[in-house]
């Protein structure tokens, strides 16, 4: 009998988390009307923990990368990578687009790239990010708010990322106006919110009480 072929499986693509140290006074800044800045502050560090345990849910800590903003030598930032031993690497300069873009193309093959805030974001919808992007050339969680909270591409695609209206309710469209005209194919599983206000992580807080 010939021997069977053995199964060739895609490699998983690598994620790449962005979070800034939990300063008081620049990190959740939104939150500071109900939890004073200190406390937004540590909201902030919590959801950064969050993200991060569902990142290392999904994927090998091996395949995650944890790109640090303000302190990258903040002891929430060592005490994640002694943890889970994922990677840290400080943020470039630039805009969103420049970061985003940087991070995704880091690493070798197709890559995924997520926000710290957004906790809606589960293991099991990371790795059904991680499926569809074995089929599609860009996946994207559309947000509540007109953004996006979560984007995987095959390979460079610059124009996904330049001039675009970062921080508006547009950002979305924009991008898929770019997807169609780049012929490429998407796919958007889920929608998502993230934590930038007062009513946010009173729902978050509500969320987790529930679980």
């Amino acid at each position: 009998m010939p021997a069977k072929m053995p199964i060739q499986r895609k490699p998983l693509p690598h994620l790449h988390l962005l979070a800034k140290a939990p300063l008081a006074g620049q990190a959740k800044t939104r939150l500071a009307p109900l939890l004073g800045e200190s406390g937004a502050a540590n909201a902030h560090a919590e959801l950064v923990r969050h993200c991060v345990a569902n990142a290392c849910g999904a994927l090998p800590a091996e395949q995650i990368t944890l790109w640090t903003a303000l302190d990258h030598t903040h002891p929430l930032f060592i005490e994640l990578h002694n943890q889970y031993g994922l990677a840290l690497r400080p943020q470039p300069d630039g805009d969103l687009g420049t970061r985003v873009r940087q991070a995704l193309n880091s690493t070798p093959g197709p890559a995924m790239l997520m926000g710290s805030d957004c906790p809606s974001i589960t293991s099991a919808l990371i790795t059904t990010c991680a499926q569809q992007l074995a089929r599609y050339d860009v996946v994207i969680l559309p947000a509540e708010d007109g953004g996006y909270g979560f984007v995987g591409t095959q390979q460079d695609y610059p124009a996904l990322f330049t001039d675009i209206p970062w921080g508006t309710h547009t950002v979305l469209k924009t991008t898929q106006q770019r997807i169609q005209a780049m012929g490429l194919q998407a796919a958007y599983p889920a929608t998502i919110w993230d934590v930038d206000r007062p009513e946010d992580w009173q729902r978050w807080k509500a969320l987790a009480l529930s679980v």
